[in-house]
This record gives C-alpha cells, structure tokens and sequence, in this order.
C-alpha cells in the first residue's frame, strides 16, 4: 500500500520548509511518496528543498512548471507522476496540518471508505472571513444538492481517495475550481464520502491568501459542469 501526497506550490518560500519538516515528523501508516509542483513560483523556494526534511517519503519528486497556471494545473500534474494506491492533497501553506492525515487516512485502510475528506472546524479565531465561510456553505450546499450526496466541505484541501475513484475522474480544471472539480467528480461516482473533523487556521490576504470571491462563482460552474456530464 501507498500513499502518494500531491503539493501544489506557489510562491509559497515563507512557509514550504515548515510545511515539508512538519509532514516529515508525521508518523504515517503507511508507505508514503511525495510530489511538489512548483506553480511557476518566482521565490525560488523549491530550489532549496531538502531530501533529509521528508526522511521516511519514499520518493520525493519536485517538478517546476515554466509558469504560472493555477493550482489545478499543477494538481493534475502531480497526480499523472503519482503511484500510490492512495491519493491526496497536502497544501504548502500553514491552513492544514500533517500531523492529521494518519486519522483521515484510517477508513481508507479499514475499507471502511474509498473517499474521506477533512472537514474544517470554522471558528472565530480560525475563520479568513465572514464571507469567506459562508460562501463554502454555499458551495458544500450546492454540491450536497447537485449529486444528491451529503457534504459539509466541499473546498476542503484534505481529500484522499483511492487510486480506483480516481481514475473515474475527468480533471480539467486549471485554477482553485478543481476543488469544486474533484468533489463534484467524486459525488458523480456514486459514493459517499467518509467526514473527520480536522484543525484549519486560515491565512489572511498579507499572509498570502490567495483564493477571491470570483473563485466561488467560478466553483459553482465547474460543480454544474460536472453535473451535466452525468445527466
């Protein structure tokens, strides 16, 4: 068994090293492999990336794209080069923290699922704005209507699937709509998905907050896109 984590980067210098040293502390319960995809970056900071910060990753793979595309783009990327029997998502900012992929990845190795998402606890001290929660309402509402399957986070970072649900996709999307793209997609197959509660702190626009309201519309066309392939 393999667990192939997928990091999409982008200009993210400030924060990839703690990121990389956190995930390297991780205790995975399984083997592991690890692709950065540098999005274009200007800041060099894949440059500096280390072996001996991820000891135990069985591979580590950095790929740098020519420019800058989206993070769909170098998500697709990431996941044609993976070989697991077990995809996910590890972001390189701050907002998600390793330490929680053992618990999220448990009902995948018990077979108790095929699909988990980490689902996000918005508090006040962890929350990037008002709105910003309330449009991923909106979006999870959506999709939880579109497929007819119940779902709390549909922009959630943390989705792990299995290599099986993911060759079912169709992934196209360049920009943060994949993440619309990969729920919707996951619904359309007809499963349900496996939801923990995990920690998030959400970075602010000086911080490096990158996602913007027209990410939300542009989400919700890509959650009806996918919808109208099924019917």
């Amino acid at each position: 068994m393999l667990l192939s984590l997928v990091m999409p980067v982008y200009n993210e210098g400030a924060t990839l090293r703690t990121v990389l040293e956190a995930l390297g502390r991780v205790e995975m319960p399984v083997a592991w492999e690890l692709i950065v995809v540098d999005d274009g970056s200007v800041d060099g900071a894949v440059d500096g990336i280390e072996r001996h910060w991820v000891p135990d990753a069985e591979r580590l793979v950095v790929v740098k794209a020519r420019e800058n595309r989206g993070k769909g783009s170098a998500l697709r990327k990431g996941f044609e080069l993976a070989r697991g029997d077990i995809l996910g998502v590890q972001d390189a900012d701050l907002e998600y923290d390793p330490a929680q992929i053992p618990q999220l990845l448990r009902p995948l190795l018990r077979d108790e699922a095929e699909v988990v998402f980490g689902t996000r606890q918005f508090g006040s001290h962890t929350a990037f704005s008002f709105w910003y929660v309330v449009g991923n309402r909106l979006m999870s509402l959506v999709a939880s209507a579109l497929f007819d399957r119940y779902v709390t986070d549909a922009y959630t970072c943390y989705k792990f699937f299995t290599r099986g649900r993911y060759e079912q996709l169709r992934l196209t999307a360049d920009g943060f709509e994949i993440e619309a793209e990969l729920t919707g997609g996951l619904l359309r197959t007809g499963t349900r998905v496996y939801e923990i509660p995990i920690t998030y702190a959400a970075r602010s626009r000086d911080e490096g907050k990158k996602i913007t309201p027209s990410d939300g519309v542009t989400g919700v066309l890509r959650l009806l896109r996918v919808r109208l392939r099924g019917w």
